[in-house]
Parts: C-alpha cells; sequence; structure tokens
C-alpha cells in the first residue's frame, strides 16, 4: 500500500481523500528539516503547503519518494530540479484557489481606487476627511493584464462585468482566445502606454523578474495603479517605491513582495500604498480545495499512474493511463532496444506515431521511448529523470506525427541519428494490448522483446542457424523463441536474428558465437 506523509498544515480532507483512495497516510507537522530528513525514507508521498522546503538534502533523503504534490501554485519551496534528477514528480494544485486569487485582485483594486483601508485608519480614529480621500471609478477605465491565463481570465470577466476595458500582455495568448475573452491582445510597451490599473497575474521566471522595472514604470501613464497578487519580484520594489513618492503612479496594492515574510520593505511607509500578507489563497473554499485536489492528483499517480498538473513530467489523467499504458510498455521495450545496440553512437531521437497511435497523447509515449534508451546511461531512471538525462547528454529529441494509417492500424517508430547515419526500428499493438516488434533497422520482423535475448547480424548462407543452435546447446544455453529478418527478404545478403533465451548469456558464449563464420555482430539483450 503507498504511503504518503502530509507534513504542513492541511485540511483534513485531504487525508480522507488519500484513505478511501487505499493510500496510508500519516499527518506529522511542524518538524525541523533534520527531523523530516530522518523519516521522509518511509514514503512515497509527500503532500506540502508552503513551510516545507523539499531541498536537495531532503530529496536525496528520501528513498523511496515517488512525488510531491504542493497544494497551491507556487513551488518555490521545492527543489524541481533535484526532484526530476531523482525521477520525483512534481505537482500542483493551480486551480483550485483561482478564484480566490481572483476575487483579492479584483478587491485590492476597488480599495485602491477608493483608499478603503486609509479613509478607514482616518475615520476610526475620529477624522472625518471626507475630502482628502476622493476616489477614481472603475467604470470604464483600462485595465491591463499581465498575464491572462487562469486567474488573468478570471479577473478579466470581472472586471468586463464593471464595464471596464480590458487589454492583456500575455505572449501565450492566443487571438482567437483573446475574442473568446472580450479582451484585446497588446504588446506590453502598448499596456503600459495605456492602461489606467495594472494588474499581473503571471509565474515569476527569468523573463517576468522585474517585468514592471525601473524603465518599464517610466513608460507607464501618469496617475496609474497597479496590483500585484502573483508573485514578489515581478516589480523593482525600490523603482516602485521612487513613482508612488514622486505621484507619478497614483497607488499600488501588494499582495506578494520579494522577500517573504515581509516584515520589513522598502516599499513599508510610501504614499498611497495598500499591503496584504499574501492573502490571495486566504478563503475557507480555497483551503479546502486544494487540500482535496492535491490528495486526489497524488493517489491518481501512486494507485493508477494518472499524472496531473505534473511540472516536471507530461500530465496522463488516471482515464488516459489505462489507454497509454500499452503504448508506454511498447515505448519503453522500444527504447532499450535501440539504447542498447546503440548507445555509444548516438546524437539525436525522433519518435514518431501514426495510425491509433496518433490519436493519442504523444509526450507520454516519447518520455517512456526515453525512460528506456537511458537505461544505458544510468542504473536509476524513469519518466521523470529520462528526458533530463537526455538533455545532459546533449540529446536532440523530436515528435512527429503522423494522421495515416500504414501497414499497421496504430505504430510507433524509434529513430536515432548515429555517426553512420540514421537507423530506426518500429513496434506495434496486437489486440491493442500486446507489443510487439515489427522492424529493425530497415528489416522487417516481428518479435515479442522480453526477458533475455541474443541479437545476431550475419550473412544468410545455409546451416548458420544450426551452428548457433549448437554453439548455444553446448554452453547449456535454452532458446525460447526465434526470429528471422533479411535485408531486403532476399536469399544471401545480410541476415538479423532475434532470440529469446532462458538464461543470460555470459561473454565466453558471446566469443564463442561471434567466432562462427558469416557473423558480423553480436549483442546481448536484457529486457
Amino acid at each position: 500500500m503507498p504511503k504518503v506523509l502530509i507534513s504542513d498544515k492541511m485540511d483534513p480532507k485531504a487525508a480522507q481523500v488519500f484513505r478511501e483512495r487505499g493510500v496510508e497516510v500519516d499527518v506529522i507537522t511542524g518538524q525541523t528539516p533534520e527531523e523530516l530528513a530522518a523519516i521522509i525514507a518511509d514514503y512515497d508521498g509527500l503532500a506540502v503547503r508552503s513551510s516545507t522546503k523539499a531541498t536537495p538534502e531532503l530529496i536525496e533523503a528520501a528513498t523511496n519518494l515517488k512525488v510531491i504534490g504542493r497544494a497551491g501554485i507556487g513551488v518555490d519551496n521545492i527543489n524541481i530540479p533535484a526532484a526530476s534528477a531523482k525521477g520525483v514528480v512534481v505537482m500542483n494544485t493551480p486551480f483550485g484557489n483561482s478564484i480566490t486569487t481572483a476575487e483579492h485582485a479584483i478587491a485590492m483594486m476597488f480599495a485602491l481606487a477608493r483608499q478603503i483601508p486609509q479613509a478607514d485608519s482616518s475615520t476610526q480614529q475620529g477624522k472625518w476627511e471626507k475630502s482628502k480621500f476622493m476616489g477614481v471609478e472603475l467604470t470604464g477605465k483600462t485595465l491591463g493584464l499581465i498575464g491572462a491565463g487562469n486567474i488573468g481570465s478570471i479577473v478579466a470577466e470581472r472586471a468586463l462585468g464593471i464595464r471596464m476595458k480590458v487589454i492583456a500582455y500575455d505572449p501565450f495568448l492566443t487571438p482567437d482566445r483573446a475574442v473568446e475573452l472580450g479582451i484585446e491582445k497588446v504588446t506590453l510597451d502598448e499596456l503600459l502606454g495605456r492602461a489606467d490599473f495594472i494588474t499581473l497575474h503571471t509565474p515569476l521566471t527569468d523573463q517576468t523578474r522585474n517585468i514592471l522595472s525601473k524603465e518599464a514604470l517610466a513608460k507607464t501613464r501618469k496617475g496609474v495603479r497597479i496590483i500585484n497578487c502573483a508573485r514578489g519580484g515581478l516589480i523593482d520594489e525600490a523603482a516602485l517605491k521612487e513613482a508612488l513618492e514622486s505621484g507619478h503612479v497614483a497607488g499600488a496594492a501588494l499582495d506578494v513582495f520579494a522577500e517573504e515574510p515581509a516584515k520589513e520593505n522598502p516599499l513599508f511607509g510610501a504614499p498611497n500604498l495598500i499591503c496584504t500578507p499574501h492573502l490571495g489563497a486566504s478563503t475557507g473554499e480555497a483551503q479546502v480545495n486544494v487540500a482535496v485536489q492535491v490528495a486526489e492528483q497524488m493517489a491518481d499517480y501512486l494507485v493508477d499512474g494518472g499524472v496531473t498538473n505534473a511540472l516536471n513530467m507530461p500530465s496522463l489523467s488516471a482515464e488516459q493511463a489505462p489507454k497509454l499504458k500499452p503504448y508506454m510498455a511498447l515505448a519503453t521495450q522500444l527504447g532499450t532496444l535501440i539504447g542498447q545496440l546503440e548507445s555509444e553512437n548516438i546524437k539525436g531521437i525522433s519518435v514518431e506515431v501514426e495510425g491509433a497511435a496518433a490519436e493519442l497523447d504523444q509526450k507520454p509515449i516519447t518520455a517512456a521511448v526515453l525512460a528506456g534508451l537511458m537505461q544505458a546511461y544510468s542504473q536509476t531512471v524513469n519518466m521523470v529523470n529520462a528526458p533530463f538525462l537526455a538533455k545532459d547528454r546533449g540529446l536532440d529529441v523530436r515528435e512527429i506525427r503522423h494522421e495515416r494509417e500504414g501497414d499497421y492500424h496504430t505504430l510507433v517508430r524509434v529513430t536515432v541519428s548515429t555517426n553512420d547515419g540514421e537507423k530506426s526500428l518500429a513496434g506495434t499493438l496486437l489486440g491493442n494490448e500486446q507489443a510487439r516488434l515489427v522492424e529493425i533497422f530497415g528489416i522487417k520482423m516481428e518479435a515479442n522483446l522480453d526477458g533475455n535475448m541474443l541479437y545476431v547480424v550475419n550473412q544468410d548462407e545455409p546451416g548458420f542457424i544450426g551452428r548457433l543452435g549448437s554453439t548455444l546447446g553446448e554452453a547449456n544455453v535454452n532458446i525460447g523463441t526465434f526470429h528471422l529478418g533479411r535485408r531486403g527478404n532476399r536469399a544471401g545478403g545480410e541476415a538479423v536474428l532475434l532470440l529469446s533465451v532462458d538464461s543470460a548469456v555470459d561473454e565466453p558464449v558471446l566469443w564463442k558465437v561471434c567466432q562462427l563464420p558469416g557473423v558480423k555482430s553480436v549483442k546481448a539483450l536484457r529486457f
């Protein structure tokens, strides 16, 4: 039975979901890094919020760990490269608190427009400074979204509902999606020059860090108001303070800061500034949603192999998993075969699918090919770390999809680029379940890839099969199945043999086979 540790405070429904799905769960919170490292080896899964730090040291100690789930969006507390290298899936719950975060951004925009926090403080101090707090209407104003993904699109919908005009800068926003949302897609400079309000809804990456820099803030129209409920670090805080003090920026509402907890910050005390302590996801509904979702996602992976909202491997829903499972088995076998035959010589790899395979999500199939291939280079490899290992080796990986159906109703082809040119092999599924090799290096051959096998390339001539059988028999190696293919299907040319054998063939026996007349190459295989 899989076992999961919940190491941060989380709604009790998360543990309930795990137990209902047949996953053993322990809830142990408040551990020091050393205490957590001492017990983590017992668990297949780790469910966290923001307190637990999944450092390289913790991941190294987690010898059985298969998945880390973050109840929330941000994964700054999880070292994804270390997890990927160890083959650990990292997943988050990007949709569980979307509405809550979007509503907080809208609330901050209203508070900023009408100076509600300042007016409240003044009034409760016994002042009646009605003329001091002259606000602005939102109706008819232009809202500029930096990021129009899940949360940004909800903010856009709410803003349109209060009759604002919405423009958005998002490189991933398609024209069709912009029309669907009822917003206008613009460049960043256009947004800066047109927006009355700017709100940010983008992750913190190398491309988005300080996206509102001193130079960017200088391009905004005088009197702009800025809201950030996304990530600290998207705004140059020193530049924002300067813009607030000069009056160029009329106000700012921040829920996130470059360093948190923000008990000290250069912005504190700046005029027309509203701050909240990272409350974007802080509603009862959101806390329940993300806890339940992370438990469901982790249970899907540990029980059924489904992968949802993973950050370091292709997603594979619990519904997709049964259909893709035989394809992934075939892909792994093809990758394992090409890796054992050509591991010293591979510079690039392409994975092609056609027929029924082309109707499926190709990314898990490609990841499975790489998982098989990279076994030639690493003893600890799976679908999570295989793409990273391939990248580290400088392998160029391509995916090709053919809508046509060829000789087989479904086909997966793996082609590697080598110093000797391209080499290709292909496989299909019999009855949509049984993996079957159908081509190897241009030679038609049908074979099951399983257990111990022997690969022999030889000159096709009478008597060779008998001599090979005698050599293996003298070495007490029993042949299970025998598969033969000839290049061009012509006698006297090059032939390929794939034999399944009941035990591994050791080096002395391989040497004897190599000495047989007509043998060009011999390789012992293991699946």
